[in-house]
């Protein structure tokens, strides 16, 4: 094994364990998930309406500049929303001729901040645009990891600040030999994904 797939399987094992323990902080604060639902003890949700903070009071507490951004922040749902639709058809249609794996769209866009009692209206607004926001852009990275390792799967001269999850598959920048060897073997490396589905 290659340092770097060494320095991958220790950053993959990283990721699962802070995902257990998110997990393990959830079950601690009270709340299971069943059927992606989230399901919180009457108590908590008892204690939750208690923190809730009056809309009129946050909107006045937010400040007039602050309110004077909301068109600009609402605005980019548009073209967020036609980024969607495209980079969704996109992969609809390109990746089965590709062999390239679908991204699951559902594993990225993940709304469930609403369902919290201790949140006034306006603040799961926000936080739903914020889940539909960033998990967007999360499966949009991954749509075009993808696509990249398929079209162009060649590491940068200078490694970006992040990298994404495709990108250690890529072949050595200015190893023209190696492109050429290995150009078809590293386009359908998709394996890992695949079991994933299982």
């Amino acid at each position: 094994m290659s340092k770097i797939e060494d320095i991958i399987a220790r950053m993959e094992a990283l990721e699962k364990e802070l995902a257990e323990e998110f997990e393990q902080v959830g079950a601690q604060t009270r709340y299971t998930i069943e059927r992606k639902k989230v399901h919180f003890t009457r108590e908590i949700i008892r204690q939750h309406k208690l923190l809730a903070k009056k809309w009129s009071a946050y909107v006045y507490e937010s400040g007039f500049l602050m309110i004077l951004t909301i068109p600009v922040i609402w605005g980019a749902v548009i073209p967020a929303l036609l980024m969607d639709f495209t980079v969704s058809l996109y992969q609809l249609v390109c990746f089965p001729i590709y062999g390239i794996p679908r991204v699951r769209r559902g594993d990225y866009i993940v709304i469930d901040r609403y369902a919290l009692s201790y949140l006034n209206w306006i603040e799961k607004l926000n936080c739903v645009y914020c889940g539909y926001f960033n998990g967007l852009l999360g499966f949009v990275r991954e749509v075009a990891a993808r696509t990249e390792q398929y079209w162009c799967p060649v590491r940068h001269a200078r490694t970006p600040k992040a990298t994404h999850s495709r990108y250690h598959r890529f072949l050595e920048y200015g190893d023209a030999e190696s492109y050429r060897r290995r150009l078809e073997t590293v386009r359908r490396q998709f394996d890992d994904l695949r079991d994933k589905r299982g």
